[in-house]
C-alpha cells in the first residue's frame, strides 16, 4: 500500500491502512536495532554521477565517518547516496540504505549492509532520525530540502536534541542561507537560535567533526 492509495479518498479501508503502516514501522525499527554504533544520515541528490563534486565529497565523508567507527545511513539510492554508502564500505564501516518505492523505481545501490525499501515516506523519515546523531546534507533537490527542513523543525520544536545539521558546499547553499537570514530572521519568522542550528562547510573532515565531535564529548 502506497501513500497515494492512502491519500486518495475511499481507496483503502482505514483499519487495514493503519495495520500496514504499523507493520512497516515494526520492520523499520527492527532494522534500526541492527545498527550497533553511532550513526549519521547523509542526504543529497540522486541525479549526480561519479564525476560530480558532490559525489566525490560524499564518498570521502562516508569513508571518514566509517573510519571513526560510525554507521552511515542514506536513502539507499544512486548519486550522493551511493557515494556515501560506497565510502562507508571502503572505510570498513556499516552502510545502511533506507530506500523508498517511487513511480519510477529507484534501485538500491550496491554498497549496502542493511537495506529496506519503504512504501511510506513518513515511516522512512522516522527511521532516518531514530538511529542518527546528526545529518550531513549535500547538494540536492526537493527531497534533500525536505529532509533538511524536517530535521530543523524537529530540533526547533524540541522533538530531538543534540542533532547537528551540516550543509556541505557553501556556494550551493549560500543564497538559501542569505534568504533565511535576510528575510525569515528579519521578519521574525525564525529566531537567531534557529539560524544557528545550521552549520556550513566545504571540508569533509570538518563535516565529520561537527557531527561526531559533540557526540563523543557527551559519551
Amino acid at each position: 500500500m502506497h501513500d497515494q492509495q492512502i491519500l486518495d479518498t475511499g481507496q483503502v479501508d482505514p483499519p487495514d491502512a493503519v495495520e500496514r503502516i504499523a507493520e512497516e514501522f515494526r520492520t523499520g525499527f527492527a532494522l534500526v536495532e541492527r545498527i550497533d554504533r553511532p550513526a549519521v544520515a547523509l542526504f543529497g541528490s540522486a541525479r549526480v554521477g561519479e564525476d560530480h563534486p558532490a559525489y566525490a565529497a560524499a564518498r570521502v565523508t562516508g569513508r571518514l565517518f566509517a573510519g571513526r567507527g560510525w554507521a552511515v545511513v542514506t536513502g539507499g539510492g544512486p548519486g550522493v547516496m551511493e557515494a556515501a554508502n560506497r565510502g562507508a564500505k571502503e572505510g570498513g564501516g556499516l552502510s545502511v540504505g533506507f530506500n523508498i518505492e517511487l513511480p519510477h523505481e529507484q534501485s538500491p545501490n550496491g554498497y549496502l549492509d542493511i537495506e529496506y525499501t519503504f512504501a511510506h515516506f513518513y515511516v522512512r523519515k522516522v527511521c532516518f532520525v531514530k538511529p542518527s546523531e546528526g545529518f550531513v546534507i549535500f547538494p540536492g533537490g526537493f527531497g534533500t530540502l525536505d529532509e533538511m527542513y524536517e530535521a530543523l523543525t524537529l530540533i526547533q520544536t524540541g522533538k530531538v536534541k543534540h542533532f547537528p545539521v551540516v550543509l556541505f558546499d557553501s556556494d550551493y547553499w549560500g543564497e538559501m542561507l542569505d534568504w533565511i537570514r535576510d528575510r525569515l530572521l528579519r521578519e521574525s519568522m525564525v529566531s537567531p537560535a534557529d539560524v544557528d542550528l545550521l552549520h556550513v562547510t566545504n571540508d569533509p573532515e570538518e563535516a565529520v567533526e561537527l557531527v561526531a565531535g559533540p557526540y563523543e564529548l557527551r559519551r
